[in-house]
């Protein structure tokens, strides 16, 4: 699917991205760990197997894993649905640093809000972001989720974070 605005193209993930892929979680790790957790260094040194574990969960139908490539095969985002359960899935994205701040977010969750309706027969969505998130909380509410609860302090968390829940009714948007 072209997200034409941004010349993106949001694709569901094969084996083939791979090394993009990876060069996009290792040139992002230290701006994607200012916002939420450190994915850690194992998930690096055993890529290709946390590669293949996706690709099973997609194959068995418990998540859709998607990358936003641009036109030089580059991986500048990735949206995903995972613990797909009884017509509802928690969402969960990242964009570069290069390519954060024009919109690419809240276009690329609009797209997957719409595969997830039509073509993933989904009912609803949740989604979670750290408080401090701003960003993230300000994407999830443009493409027409609405807060759910706001845990007390000490409540769920985001890693070591304080997390901010949201949900989207498919049938109401």
């Amino acid at each position: 699917m072209l997200l034409s605005e941004h010349g993106v193209t949001l694709e569901r993930l094969t084996a083939a991205h791979s090394d993009a892929l990876l060069a996009f979680e290792l040139e992002n790790r230290l701006y994607f760990a200012a916002s939420i957790s450190d994915r850690g260094d194992e998930f690096f040194t055993k890529f290709a197997d946390v590669l293949q574990a996706r690709l099973a969960e997609q194959a068995a139908g418990e998540g859709r894993f998607h990358v936003l490539v641009d036109g030089d095969g580059a991986v500048v985002g990735r949206v995903n649905l995972v613990d797909i359960d009884d017509g509802s899935a928690e969402l969960g994205y990242r964009i570069a640093e290069r390519a954060a701040g024009r919109g690419l977010a809240t276009a690329a969750v609009r797209a997957i809000t719409r595969l997830a309706a039509t073509e993933y027969g989904l009912r609803q969505l949740t989604a979670g972001t750290s408080r401090v998130n701003v960003a993230s909380q300000t994407v999830l509410t443009r493409a027409g989720f609405h807060l759910a609860t706001e845990p007390p302090e000490g409540g769920r968390t985001v890693g070591a974070r304080p997390q901010v829940a949201f949900v989207l009714r498919l049938e109401d948007s």
